[in-house]
């Protein structure tokens, strides 16, 4: 019995269907114990790809702070335009306070959804048009995002201009 239990467990992780818990590392997971019962949140492609929108019009806030809020506390902003990554809220504040001087508009050109238990991912193409310039950038877009229990939040955000002019 130890040995399904174990499997199970292992199943778990891999498939990210363990239920992640705070703790003091980065890959800190807890898995269910005995009797425990995991519950996925029921979404759909379409409450996920409002989540870029939802995004999109903090941007619009002007405010780095409520840019930021869109991010779980230990996630990841890898942006387009730092080569800095962006570990803590106070670094993606300070990151969104130099890129919202652009006054930048998101919009999703092409676009790959997948759903799993409690994690999402959204990825593919977006471009940015800048208020301040009228300049345009396209970029490789992946967000990363899971269930807090309350709300979606981004756990990672990778950000890369197109290589190819």
């Amino acid at each position: 019995m130890k040995t399904v239990l174990s499997v199970s467990a292992l199943a778990l992780i891999l498939t990210g269907c363990a239920s992640p818990q705070p703790g003091n590392g980065a890959g800190d997971i807890s898995v269910l114990g005995p009797g425990e019962t995991l519950v996925c949140k029921r979404t759909t492609g379409k409450e996920i790809a409002a989540l870029f929108d939802r995004w999109n019009q903090s941007l619009q806030t002007l405010e780095p702070e409520a840019v930021a809020a869109n991010y779980a506390p230990r996630s990841i902003l890898l942006p387009t335009v730092s080569n800095k990554p962006r570990f803590t809220n106070e670094e993606r504040i300070d990151y969104f306070e130099h890129f919202l001087h652009n006054k930048p508009v998101g919009k999703i050109d092409q676009r790959w959804l997948s759903i799993g238990c409690n994690t999402a991912i959204d990825a593919g193409l977006y471009s940015f048009t800048f208020g301040t310039t009228g300049q345009v950038v396209h970029a490789r877009y992946t967000f990363t995002y899971e269930w807090d229990g309350k709300q979606w939040l981004i756990s990672s955000h990778h950000s890369s201009g197109m290589p190819e002019k």
